[in-house]
């Protein structure tokens, strides 16, 4: 039995490129699609395109998570083993685990003959936004045996973004999540570690579905798609390559540059969501406080009482390498806390109404 990709019976969440309306392609982390069906049968036909690092797919079986090795480039079929089930009624969530060092389309499901789709679960009312680095992508989060330590020689095998502060945050608060998240990017152009020699920043990403020129056209998010009541801006790490300008002189000329930029794309969310609220942080990975220090300073000087920064207990000290699972829980138990002391408008009802992914 096949079922096409833009059965209206499947639920999505993500910024997805549905240029061809019956393939979707996944671009960034928490990316995912949810089935609901009867059999003993579950074929996920898949085209990877990769630009580094090995690629994977996660998948939520009734309850139980598994990653999926995507071919290098390509297609696949990927065979999610439901048949060990007793289950009469299935339900899986296929989400993107990792960044733009890849993307994937999905071509098409296959379950046996005679299998039903169910209906779909009801997404939250609650709708969050992340922009953000590898740590808000989940990445390196599974070398649990590294905790608080540097990273080992990894090839994407450890990333899943089910591990992101930013998605244990959302589940959390029961709160539909778009992570707009990149390993390496830092705000501006020129900076930080993504597509190096050429730095591509989040002021150039941010507004965009696909903005790795190595995967393909450059292509425009429809912001009416996706209105979130809550936008987390966590820059100011990769931001210090290839130098720390701001660790060597908070008042000099390029860290003011850079505190200009921040206040203009702070500025950018809202006037896209005028009625949003913002909180900017950094992470429990180690950096210099001048630039907590930096983005205090922006925040203050808006005036904006939507707008405020959040300071991690272990803020900037906690670990030389990516967050694993705890220290990502440790970080999302903090920020949930303080995002339910904001009360924003029409989260306090609906606390268990909805499936949460």
């Amino acid at each position: 039995m096949w079922i096409k990709m833009n059965d209206e019976r499947l639920l999505y969440s993500g910024r997805i490129d549905w240029s061809e309306k019956e393939f979707p392609v996944f671009v960034y982390p928490c990316t995912w699609v949810n089935i609901r069906f009867t059999g003993n049968q579950l074929k996920l036909h898949v085209e990877n395109h990769r630009a580094y690092w090995d690629n994977y797919l996660g998948c939520v079986l009734d309850g139980k998570q598994l990653s999926l090795i995507l071919p290098e480039n390509g297609r696949k079929v990927l065979e999610i083993p439901v048949g060990q089930s007793k289950r009469q009624e299935h339900e899986v969530l296929i989400f993107k685990r990792q960044d733009a060092c890849h993307e994937v389309k999905l071509l098409g499901i296959e379950l046996e003959d005679g299998a039903r789709i169910l209906d779909p679960p009801k997404k939250s009312d609650r709708r969050i936004e992340v922009y953000g680095d590898s740590v808000s992508a989940g990445e390196v989060a599974e070398a649990v045996d590294y905790t608080g330590c540097a990273d080992p020689e990894h090839n994407g095998e450890y990333s899943n973004s089910w591990y992101s502060y930013a998605w244990m945050t959302a589940r959390k608060l029961n709160a539909e999540i778009h992570d707009i998240a990149q390993g390496g990017i830092a705000l501006m152009d020129g900076t930080g570690w993504f597509h190096a020699p050429d730095y591509i920043g989040m002021e150039t990403a941010w507004d965009k579905i696909r903005y790795n020129p190595e995967l393909g056209k450059i292509l425009q998010w429809n912001f009416r798609k996706y209105t979130p009541q809550l936008v987390i801006v966590a820059f100011g790490q990769n931001d210090s390559n290839p130098k720390d300008y701001m660790k060597e002189d908070i008042h000099g000329e390029k860290a003011e540059k850079w505190r200009q930029h921040y206040k203009g794309f702070l500025e950018k969310i809202r006037k896209t969501y005028p009625a949003a609220y913002i909180v900017c942080c950094t992470t429990l990975l180690c950096h210099d406080k001048a630039w907590d220090h930096a983005i205090r300073q922006v925040v203050e000087g808006l005036g904006d009482e939507r707008i405020t920064q959040y300071l991690f207990k272990r803020n900037g000290e906690g670990t030389p390498g990516h967050l694993r699972i705890s220290e990502a829980e440790e970080m999302a138990e903090e920020l949930s806390v303080y995002i339910k002391s904001l009360h924003i408008e029409g989260w306090e009802k609906g606390e268990k109404e909805y499936a949460v992914y």
